[in-house]
């Protein structure tokens, strides 16, 4: 195999790109998390949970600010380990982890909250901030594989 078809891992322009997609990821996740405590957001993902097969029940053992604090919390906590994986390599594969289950779940909101689907000007569209969540699912499927690769 040649060397130009072969990802190399250790090249600048790559780490470059990892280290930018790891710090956004957790500036993405640490901002949104923030924002999970406050009574807007808290408002906003409530009809995403409650329609959810997985998230439905939620709100029969919590409160809607309550809920939506968890999520912050563990938002934030993946963060957290985002960050911290730089310094700590072994955090890696829980940041990874945590993320592939946080935007499998709300990539997911995406089939099951009634009416997040509209069509404009002939254009079938949707929240369009859950689908950062495509991009952010990937990178956690990045970070499990290159921990397996280096790990």
């Amino acid at each position: 195999m040649d060397g130009t078809s072969k990802l190399d891992l250790e090249s600048g322009t790559y780490r470059s790109g990892y280290y930018i997609s790891l710090f956004g990821a957790a500036l993405i996740l640490l901002w949104i998390g923030i924002f999970k405590f406050t009574p807007t957001e808290a408002a906003a993902i409530k009809p995403l949970v409650e329609n959810h097969f997985l998230t439905f029940f939620v709100y029969k053992i919590a409160s809607v600010r309550m809920v939506s604090n968890a999520i912050g919390v563990i938002e934030i906590i993946i963060a957290l380990l985002l960050i911290f994986s730089v310094k700590f390599a072994s955090l890696r594969k829980y940041a990874g982890i945590g993320m592939i289950v946080t935007f499998l779940i709300t990539l997911s909101y995406l089939f099951t909250t009634p009416g997040i689907w509209k069509t404009v000007d002939g254009v079938p569209v949707t929240d369009f901030f859950i689908l950062k969540d495509l991009m952010l699912l990937g990178f956690g499927l990045m970070i499990v594989q290159n921990n397996k690769n280096n790990g």
